[in-house]
């Protein structure tokens, strides 16, 4: 298919397709929409950033929007992140303006009274991370038996997160002649064990080269002093133009780096684990709507962070797994969009960066660090200046004993 309207869709679905730009579907959502639509179970690998979102969003609209009299949860979209299941949640009310399908969010860190009203209100369609889901599920306060889709989306992260028995319980909460959508950035054995055993004859989607970089996005390498990452930083921030993801390799490197930016007059934003959902939220809103120019992320946030038009990532800290760096860079260079991804590295991290290039068979393009990055000052402790003193110090005594009063002695004292 070569663009949206040869699909069988709803009149509002094209509308709103027109009216949020999309026009020609992106090669994993050509593939995917058509057998999904007819019904099929799809399996579908593709890099992070080539439009998975709206490959299982506009089938779900179109087979909830067939049979409109249908109560209750209709379909479940699992995600491995908070803010990934906040952005599906924003794509899919785009595309369900004017249809009457509703969708709410089921996520920990939110008020949950307000997620079970919205379920009780007729939600048709939940969004959730597996553990908020199940937590409403073993308390009885969600009922799956009339669900009739179920996506899991990022599902090669959800088991690296350590989701996988959460999940197989809520797949035995849902019926089994369901339809299911397997989406994931690559096919690992436990992905392919979950597969193999809740699929049905599925429908094998498979875009580009799931083990490397997408070809759009430029890799640079700079090798520098850990002193010099910061200045190197700053540097091209001032050089280049759009935002910046920066991906530091612990929370609190992230919040040391993002306060240094700020203090340098950057607008700065941190995400990490833990943050509460509500400065997490502040944080990635005020980074898509460009009020911060820089997010700086730890890898919890690699896969949790689909923003369009990011210019430039930047691995400040190495991925502690070549998967991750795939993950880093595809959040740049997304739907079709060009994008640089910068590494840092320092002298005793080459045989690191050699192995990332062994496992991803790419090769990061060497970039010279230039003069004029310097090392980080560091912030000595204030010098303290004692008063000069004389050589003879005075010496003050004071006497406890009765006090002399003039012109008169004390009896047996010396004249």
């Amino acid at each position: 298919m070569k663009n949206f309207s040869e699909f069988s869709l709803s009149a509002h679905v094209k509308s709103n397709l027109v009216k949020h730009r999309f026009t020609e579907p992106t090669p994993v959502q050509a593939l995917a929409i058509g057998p999904a639509l007819a019904g099929h179970d799809v399996v579908a690998t593709a890099q992070t950033g080539t439009g998975k979102t709206l490959a299982f969003v506009l089938p779900i609209l179109e087979r909830i929007g067939k049979h409109p009299s249908h109560s209750g949860i209709r379909a479940v979209i699992l995600s491995p992140t908070r803010e990934l299941a906040i952005q599906i949640d924003e794509t899919f009310a785009k595309m369900a303006a004017g249809t009457g399908i509703r969708a709410t969010v089921v996520v920990g860190g939110l008020n949950e009274r307000s997620q079970l009203q919205s379920i009780r209100k007729g939600a048709q369609v939940l969004i959730a991370t597996p553990g908020r889901l199940y937590d409403f599920l073993s308390r009885q306060l969600v009922d799956l038996g009339g669900v009739r889709m179920l996506v899991l989306d990022e599902a090669d992260r959800m088991l690296d997160m350590g989701f996988l028995p959460t999940i197989k319980r809520i797949m035995a909460a849902i019926p089994a002649d369901r339809q299911t959508l397997f989406f994931s950035a690559t096919i690992e054995s436990s992905v392919k064990h979950l597969v193999e055993k809740h699929v049905r004859n599925a429908v094998r989607v498979e875009v580009g080269s799931t083990t490397k970089p997408i070809e759009k996005v430029e890799l640079h390498l700079y090798e520098v002093e850990q002193d010099r990452k910061l200045s190197l930083l700053e540097q091209m921030l001032r050089q280049e133009e759009g935002s910046f993801l920066v991906f530091a390799r612990t929370k609190r490197g992230a919040d040391r780096l993002s306060k240094k930016l700020s203090r340098e007059g950057v607008k700065t934003a941190a995400i990490h684990g833990d943050r509460s959902q509500n400065q997490r939220n502040q944080a990635l809103r005020g980074f898509q709507d460009g009020y911060y120019r820089v997010l700086v992320a730890t890898d919890v946030a690699a896969r949790g962070i689909h923003v369009e038009g990011i210019a430039h990532v930047v691995n400040y800290d190495l991925p502690q797994v070549p998967e991750d760096f795939i993950h880093r860079v595809g959040r740049t260079g997304r739907a079709g969009a060009r994008g640089t991804a910068s590494t840092f590295a320092t002298r005793s991290e080459r045989a690191d960066i050699a192995h990332i290039e062994r496992t991803l068979d790419t090769r990061l393009v060497r970039r010279q660090v230039s003069p004029d990055v310097t090392a980080e000052q560091k912030h000595s402790a204030p010098v303290i200046v004692m008063p000069a003193t004389s050589s003879r110090p005075q010496r003050h005594v004071r006497s406890f004993g009765p006090r002399r009063k003039a012109g008169r002695r004390l009896v047996g004292s010396a004249v």
